[in-house]
């Protein structure tokens, strides 16, 4: 274990808190095709990590392999002070008990209302808990997700765009989780609603102290909110860095991607 970690019990299981995420010599293939081939990354606690890469890269993969959704190829995986490789129940349960996701276009159960929607995680975790009090706190996190109290009982094809991912947002929080991950949410927004998205995730991370791991192609996004960017490319992360210094890197797919036309519109040349 690393030397200045703190260590303690949760839901049984003995975790490391120095670091919420780390990722070692992280292999994922399909088939022939490498997609992976050894990534290291560390997230921090309390900052908004912010990851990028061209199509193909894998973001999506790297983020459901942190979630233990994908078995890699190799490598090693830590998430939230334990193994996330260990296939032990209470391994799963702490992980998912203490990680929110919000996937691409919220992913909402379509027969469920929003509220039951964000009650699904509540009921799962916590079986016995009173209905009422499951109502009230679906109720609590549609609030803080920025939605009316009206749109508890609504379906999700009764909400625009927008709405359906403060909804899945809403359900991200559910279990009040420390880390929080975010699957491209600004994607098909208009500028005004992906703006206001960005300050609530800000808002929300301030307030809570959450520790996010934002997936985006959106430059306005990175420049506004997230602390650090790691950079997908030639199948590892060739860096980690606030956006300033990323700027200056001396890599072709970066350059492109941040001194760009409209890398240089997001930082307001």
């Amino acid at each position: 274990m690393a030397s200045g970690s703190v260590f303690r019990t949760i839901d049984g299981v003995v975790v490391d808190d120095s670091a919420l995420i780390r990722i070692r010599g992280l292999v994922n293939r399909f088939g022939e095709q490498v997609v992976h081939d050894g990534i290291d990354l560390d997230v921090h606690r309390g900052e908004i990590l912010g990851v990028v890469g061209g199509s193909g890269t894998g973001k999506s993969v790297l983020m459901r392999s942190i979630l233990g959704l994908r078995t890699p190829n190799a490598g090693e995986i830590q998430v939230l002070g334990v193994d996330a490789r260990n296939p032990k129940p209470e391994i799963r349960r702490h992980i998912e008990r203490n990680s929110g996701v919000l996937f691409q276009d919220g992913a909402l159960f379509s027969s469920l209302t929003v509220g039951e929607n964000v009650q699904v995680p509540i009921k799962e975790h916590y079986p016995d808990l009173d209905n009422s009090l499951c109502y009230e706190l679906a109720l609590l996190k549609i609030k803080l997700a920025g939605l009316p109290a009206g749109a508890i009982d609504k379906l999700p094809s009764q909400l625009s765009g927008g709405m359906r991912k403060r909804a899945g947002l809403a359900r991200a929080l559910a279990l009040d989780p420390p880390l929080l991950f975010l699957d491209e949410p600004t994607a098909g927004l208009d500028p005004i609603g992906a703006a206001a998205f960005d300050q609530l995730i800000m808002a929300l991370q301030q307030a809570l102290g959450l520790t996010v791991f934002l997936i985006t192609h959106d430059l306005d996004t990175l420049y506004t909110i997230c602390d650090r960017v790691a950079v997908l490319a030639d199948r590892r992360v060739v860096a980690t860095a606030p956006v300033a210094e990323l700027e200056k890197l001396d890599h072709p797919w970066v350059q492109e991607y941040f001194n760009g036309p409209r890398g240089r519109a997001a930082r307001g040349e």
